[in-house]
């Protein structure tokens, strides 16, 4: 399974927020290069990254940061907020990020969204954001009324590099994730999904692990001290080997 900690951009700040409420924002620190910094001695090979700004209004603000990032740190990153055009997928890939996640556009634009994962193959993630199961769009202002199961089949046949799902209404709160909503959407397609929202504890990603789950984003948890990335890798490694176990008999 990947281990993806997030770390999300608002004015240059590290912070997080509760179910996707902008008014419900907590800054965790004033420089997101020093938590990736951290994030990576602990162990971790991979970071998501968002731009909580351009999320919300479509316009790139967080660049400098994610670039200051992408310098710092040998870690795989993937990008998102704000990509709805080639410019911005470009700018962004640009400064030597592996991959870009794409929300809002692909719904908004699907053929486009074709066009740049035919075009950048393995580097484009989908990203579905559920409310009730319905997926939000722009920074999750606005609710549409598909269903994530029904956009994940709808580009099932792209060569993405992944899905990443997040529930809203676990998102920050520490409560644990969706489970059977993420293992629902896992089998409707062959395309890694990562499960993002409400991971609080090391259970929670044993869940996910066990249910095949591909990936999972962590945030606060990390933040807040509920999970430790050591402890986590430590259990990955575990499980894996029970995995490689001959069955016996």
């Amino acid at each position: 399974m990947e281990i993806w900690p997030a770390i999300d951009l608002l004015g240059g700040k590290c912070v997080r927020l509760r179910r996707g409420e902008y008014t419900a924002v907590t800054v965790f620190d004033e420089n997101p290069v020093e938590v990736a910094r951290r994030w990576c001695q602990q162990g971790a090979d991979r970071l998501h990254l968002v731009d909580l700004d351009a999320a919300k209004t479509g316009n790139l603000t967080n660049l400098e940061a994610i670039r200051a990032i992408r310098e710092a740190v040998p870690a795989v990153c993937q990008v998102g907020g704000g990509i709805r055009s080639d410019e911005a997928a470009e700018r962004v890939l640009g400064l030597g990020i592996d991959r870009v996640i794409v929300g809002t556009a692909a719904l908004a634009n699907p053929e486009w969204f074709r066009s740049l994962s035919h075009r950048y193959p393995r580097r484009i993630v989908l990203s579905l954001d559920a409310r009730e199961g319905r997926v939000a769009i722009r920074g999750w202002q606005e609710t549409t009324s598909v269903l994530a199961r029904d956009a994940a089949r709808t580009f099932a046949d792209l060569p993405l590099a992944a899905i990443v799902f997040t529930d809203i209404a676990t998102d920050g709160m520490l409560t644990g994730p969706n489970l059977a909503a993420v293992l629902a959407l896992q089998a409707e397609v062959d395309i890694p999904v990562i499960a993002s929202g409400g991971i609080a504890r090391l259970e929670d990603i044993k869940a996910l692990a066990e249910g095949g789950v591909k990936g999972c984003i962590i945030g606060r948890a990390l933040y807040e001290g509920t999970v430790h990335l050591p402890d986590v890798f430590r259990f990955l490694e575990k499980f894996k080997e029970g995995q490689m176990q001959p069955e016996l008999g």
